[in-house]
């Protein structure tokens, strides 16, 4: 058997094998039920593209996970803000797409290049593996910083409405109504909710705080706690926090501000300076070959 039918053979064993594959796949997508996100946060370009694979990986096969398995992946979601954007099943089924994925792609790489190795369709399994975790990283690490950003002036318009004799409830309704958009001021408006369902104030900023568990913001809740507890009034406590949280923001600040000489060196050593001496040594170079010396 020549070359020419080998490759014959083994193309069209692909294409039947894609074939079957595609037909596999349209009948699993076709048993799944209608997903309705009226009610969901909108998806991100990309997550938007691989959500088809998502929804099947997760219908399919995530679904099955036990519950307690998924505490994890729902505690992180959480904390990121994304509850209302992807489920605990669909976190892991994206990491089972991406995995695949990483390994499907570095193989098809190697292939291409001819340097294909078992190891490197290990380390692009590994690499989509990461990726989810990555993007929730980086999701926890700006709901952080916007939160903490966004304290001190919820704080200074939570001081204002109790100062004004607004009580509790009506002092984070004024807040939600009037301060910055961001994850703080959704908080806020899930304890407001909580309030008006019926649970007590201590039981609702709780709840904030499993939600958010940041130092700052259990800080604030534990002060207002205490505040109620011993009958005290919650003006002096609301505006000694707020002034404390807006020390901490300036502090943080100027960390930054003395930080940024030392993260300068690598960035000065090894791009600024070598072009530097170049541009300099240039023309001086030139001389010496003009002049016939030679280096």
């Amino acid at each position: 058997m020549d070359k020419l039918t080998i490759a014959i053979l083994a193309g069209v064993g692909f294409a039947a094998f894609a074939a079957a594959a595609l037909h596999a796949a349209l009948r699993l997508k076709h048993a799944m039920p209608g997903e309705d996100r009226a009610f969901l946060d909108p998806l991100p370009g990309p997550l938007r593209l691989l959500w088809p694979s998502i929804r099947l990986v997760d219908y399919h096969l995530c679904a099955r996970i036990p519950h307690r398995l998924l505490e994890g992946p729902a505690q992180s979601l959480r904390l990121a803000g994304l509850g209302y954007l992807i489920s605990p099943g669909q976190l892991v089924a994206l990491g089972i797409v991406l995995t695949c994925g990483g390994a499907a792609v570095a193989a098809l790489l190697l292939a291409l290049a001819g340097l294909f190795a078992w190891q490197g369709v290990a380390a692009g399994a590994f690499l989509g593996h990461l990726l989810p975790r990555a993007w929730l990283k980086d999701a926890l690490n700006k709901r952080r910083k916007a939160i903490v950003r966004a304290l001190p002036a919820y704080l200074d318009y939570l001081t204002m409405s109790v100062e004004a004799g607004l009580n509790m409830a009506g002092a984070i309704g004024q807040a939600v109504a009037k301060g910055p958009a961001g994850p703080l001021k959704n908080e806020f408006a899930l304890v407001l909710r909580d309030l008006r369902a019926g649970l007590t104030r201590t039981e609702a900023l709780r709840r904030m705080d499993e939600r958010v568990r940041i130092a700052q913001v259990s800080s604030f809740i534990g002060a207002v706690i205490h505040a109620e507890r011993l009958g005290a009034s919650l003006g002096p406590t609301l505006r000694a926090q707020a002034g404390q949280r807006r020390a901490e923001r300036f502090q943080a600040a100027e960390k930054l501000a003395m930080e940024a000489p030392v993260k300068l060196i690598f960035p000065l050593v090894v791009f600024i300076f070598p072009v530097t001496f170049l541009v300099l040594m240039f023309p001086i170079a030139v001389k010496f070959m003009q002049s016939g010396i030679r280096f």
